[in-house]
């Protein structure tokens, strides 16, 4: 799967949670500045890329470093390879 399918996918994932239009998700698109996520969500939308990728559980740890839709559709495509 490449990165742009990862994007187009996550980007799905993210404007249905989050009530947007697919279009105003970009790769640079922050979950707190952006879209207002607080822990809740983002535990939702992790659950939501584990099922859809199929990648397993996505360490606590890891989540500190997902602050935008690009940072975790490179977090995605790490685990996929």
């Amino acid at each position: 799967m490449s990165t742009e399918e990862i994007f187009q996918t996550l980007r799905s994932l993210v404007a249905e949670q989050f009530a947007k239009d697919p279009e105003d998700v970009t790769m640079d698109t922050s979950f707190d500045e952006d879209l207002g996520a607080d822990s809740v969500d983002l535990v939702e939308l992790v659950m939501a890329m584990e099922e859809e990728f199929e990648i397993g559980e996505v360490q606590e740890d890891d989540l500190g470093g997902l602050e935008t839709v690009g940072d975790a559709v490179n977090y995605i495509a790490g685990k996929l390879k």
